[in-house]
């Protein structure tokens, strides 16, 4: 069985990777944030060695400068999606509220309410690219008919 952190990873370059290749200045943006604050995150977890026994603090100054960035990318974007990301990343980053809160809280139940939204995250983010490829595509198709239909009409 694959581990699920290589199952993880796969999906976030997956993802990322198409929402790089195929999306707009907002997707791409998205998936640079997702891909860097994971591999910072990353990071701070084998150098700290995280058990998530108490708040973590490189974590939750992780989350907060992605939920930031995806909160000014809602805010500038012209798409919905956006919004659902941040509202998202919001309740992942209230986990370290929740840990601060109630200092009996499990550390797994707190490591699996900080990481849980990712994918939905990673989800709505490929779905988002998705779409605006096919809007690409239909405005590039609806160009090109209209100077042929143009000249249609002025030869009848």
């Amino acid at each position: 069985m694959i581990p699920h952190w290589v199952l993880f990873w796969f999906i976030l370059f997956g993802t990322c990777g198409y929402a790089l290749w195929r999306g707009r200045k907002y997707e791409r943006i998205t998936a640079i944030v997702c891909i860097t604050a994971t591999v910072v995150s990353s990071a701070g977890h084998v150098l700290s060695n995280a058990l998530y026994l108490s708040v973590s603090r490189t974590d939750t100054v992780i989350d907060s400068a992605v939920l930031l960035a995806f909160i000014a990318i809602a805010l500038l974007s012209d798409r919905f999606w956006p919004l659902w990301v941040a509202g998202l990343q919001l309740v992942g980053s209230g986990s370290h509220l929740m840990r601060a809160m109630d200092e009996n809280l499990l550390p797994r139940v707190y490591a699996t309410a900080e990481r849980f939204w990712s994918l939905p995250i990673l989800l709505i983010l490929v779905i988002g690219a998705w779409r605006q490829h096919r809007r690409t595509i239909e405005a590039r198709r609806r160009e090109a008919e209209r100077p042929a239909a143009g000249l249609t009409r002025s030869a009848s």
